[in-house]
């Protein structure tokens, strides 16, 4: 149930702004390689897809969403693997799904095995931590990387783990080094933040007319606006903004006591500017990453006593944010 084939995932490289330097090493690093091994194996034995990759980087920047566009593109197996599937209650269970997965990928190879959030599965492994848990990891290392991850007569295993994660941190050293290719998926810079504007208002009605001398729809505005915000922010602010119209004009109905299910989506006007600027526009995204920002530096300045005189100073300046 976890194999994923490509044709059925509807995201690609066209769909993702901002990221061209990442997929095009994507592209020549580990799709070609991996798909198409006969044409960099009789130049080197050192070309070969790597055996892991790792996306790291704030929430909401599009890790999972290049994965998607990954596993699309490369047309190999895709396994989407999740926490519960290695999660058992009996003990030594937990390791038998892991040779199991593996198992399944040399069947299938080419294959990309995604393990999203992968610290939270692959963390660091620590004195007090439970013994089923580090003989998880222990299995999960030596199948991918170990004694048999390659034979004389088949050669290295075309798998490659891709992860995706924003704790880079927490994830044990001995699985960043089998990760040898690592992007980091930043916040977008403001080319960055215009191309995913461009991409998410693709199919959106805009208002192209002028008001007062400017624009209606002024795109440098908006990139200039929304600095700071993350690819997903500037999609719901996108959703939210687009509904300012729609609203606007079902009240106009109401009003005149025409039937509102007979709307017509000609007769709405197109986006403006102005509609980003409402209640649910840039202004509630920017507020959320100043609640955000409150909330990791009342955790990073903040004692470990919990009545502690600096945490209530600054919940009360966070609750006067959210208000």
């Amino acid at each position: 149930m976890e194999v994923v084939s490509p044709n059925e995932i509807p995201v690609t490289f066209d769909d993702i702004g901002g990221l061209d330097g990442i997929i095009e090493e994507l592209t020549e690093s580990v799709i070609y390689p991996l798909t198409m091994p006969h044409l960099y194996s009789g130049h080197s034995s050192l070309l070969s897809a790597p055996s892991g990759v790792l996306l790291y980087g704030p929430p909401g920047c599009g890790k999972t969403m290049l994965a998607k566009a990954l596993a699309r593109e490369s047309g190999a197996c895709f396994i989407n693997l999740h926490i519960s599937t290695l999660t058992e209650k009996w003990y030594g269970d937990s390791n038998k799904l892991v040779a199991a997965v593996f198992s399944l990928a040399r069947k299938l190879q080419p294959s990309i095995v995604f393990i999203d959030e992968i610290d939270a599965v692959l963390g660091q492994r620590r004195s007090g931590e439970h013994e089923a848990s580090g003989m998880v990891k222990a299995e999960f290392m030596t199948h991918w990387d170990g004694l048999a991850s390659s034979t004389k007569q088949a050669g290295n295993q075309r798998i490659c783990i891709l992860g995706a994660t924003n704790r880079i941190q927490d994830i044990d050293e001995a699985i960043l080094r089998r990760m040898p290719k690592k992007f980091p998926v930043s916040l977008p810079n403001s080319s960055q933040r215009r191309q995913i504007f461009g991409i998410t208002l693709a199919e959106t009605k805009l208002d192209n007319a002028i008001i007062d001398g400017k624009p209606a729809f002024d795109m440098t505005a908006l990139v200039r606006a929304s600095a700071g915000m993350s690819g997903s922010d500037i999609k719901e602010a996108c959703r939210d903004a687009a509904m300012v119209p729609v609203r606007e004009h079902i009240r106009n109905m109401k009003k005149s006591g025409e039937n509102v299910r007979g709307i017509k989506s000609e007769a709405v006007r197109g986006l403006q500017t102005e509609d980003f600027f409402g209640q649910r526009g840039v202004q509630q995204v920017q507020r959320q990453q100043a609640v955000k920002e409150a909330i990791r530096s009342r955790d990073e300045v903040g004692s470990d006593d919990s009545g502690s005189t600096e945490e209530v100073e600054e919940f009360d300046e966070v609750e006067n944010v959210r208000s």
